[in-house]
């Protein structure tokens, strides 16, 4: 799930600054980023983290604003190595005299050397930051990333009951189609014995009701249609009730029961009509499974 949260806290060093970005993954990933000196703190840093996240790709960003102005500290952007400027002029005077030329000296000859030109040193290092303050922040941040993570949620859970009352009007239209599916099979079979066999040769009836009781139980579905209505019901159940320790997974295993029944019904359908309503029930079903994808 998607979420982004942010806080800051003084610190003798400045004021410290946490971000947390998170995106969806169906394992737990950290990506902490962090000015030097903060490794030591990296293994606590990602403790403090789980006891917020249990899904997702979570990305933390630590910084320190030093300024009183809120933004860090800045630097010309190049320095002049003024040392060795004064000691390329010296050469080339020298030059000139031992060699008898004429001429002066100007800025031109002297930007030649590029040498002259560099970055500044800066001082990066930070005075130790205590752990406790880290935490805090961390924390802070985490639990704004995690509130965006539940209004999210509870979108996403409205998403996933509309799915599950779209497959309940699919399984009654299933149930009330199964028992004609049985009469019009019972009615061809007959048919088939009438035109099929001899004028006036008795049919055995005992053996016609065997052979339609032995279809009636290859086909009778009530069975999955209550398993696959006991797994609706779990399922609503979970997404309301949640879990501090995540509902994604748990949610997972359930949409794969429901398809176990779902492919069943498929297999004893032998009807046009139920046929489509269970493509229909895979369809919702796979549409659940991507959103469980998001799901913590």
């Amino acid at each position: 799930m998607t979420g982004f949260g942010e806080a800051e806290r003084p610190t003798p060093a400045g004021r410290l600054r946490a971000e947390v970005r998170t995106v969806n993954h169906r394992f737990l990933n950290f990506q902490v980023r962090a000015p030097s000196g903060f490794e030591r703190l990296q293994p606590a840093i990602e403790r403090k983290l789980r006891e917020s996240f249990t899904r997702g790709n979570i990305s933390l960003t630590l910084s320190v604003v030093r300024d009183e102005n809120g933004e860090e500290e800045t630097a010309p952007a190049v320095v002049v190595d003024m040392d060795r400027a004064r000691a390329y002029r010296d050469a080339i005077l020298e030059a000139r005299d031992e060699l008898e030329l004429a001429g002066t000296v100007e800025i031109g000859h002297i930007l030649t050397f590029r040498d002259l030109f560099r970055a500044p040193e800066r001082d990066r290092t930070l005075p130790e930051i205590d752990a406790e303050d880290v935490d805090a922040v961390v924390e802070a941040a985490a639990s704004a990333a995690v509130d965006m993570r539940r209004a999210e949620g509870k979108r996403m859970g409205e998403d996933l009951l509309g799915r599950l009352r779209a497959m309940e009007s699919e399984v009654e239209a299933i149930e009330a189609a199964a028992p004609g599916r049985m009469e019009r099979e019972r009615d061809r079979i007959r048919e088939a014995i009438d035109r099929l066999l001899p004028e006036g040769m008795d049919v055995d009836e005992e053996r016609v009701a065997r052979e339609i009781a032995h279809l009636a139980e290859r086909w009778d579905i009530h069975e999955e249609v209550v398993r696959f209505r006991s797994h609706l019901a779990m399922f609503r159940d979970t997404v309301h009730d949640g879990s501090p320790d995540g509902v994604g997974k748990r949610l997972g295993f359930i949409v794969q029961e429901i398809l176990r029944e779902a492919n069943t019904m498929g297999s004893k359908a032998n009807d046009a009509g139920i046929a489509r309503s269970v493509v229909v029930l895979k369809e919702e079903i796979e549409r659940l499974r991507e959103q469980l994808e998001n799901l913590e």
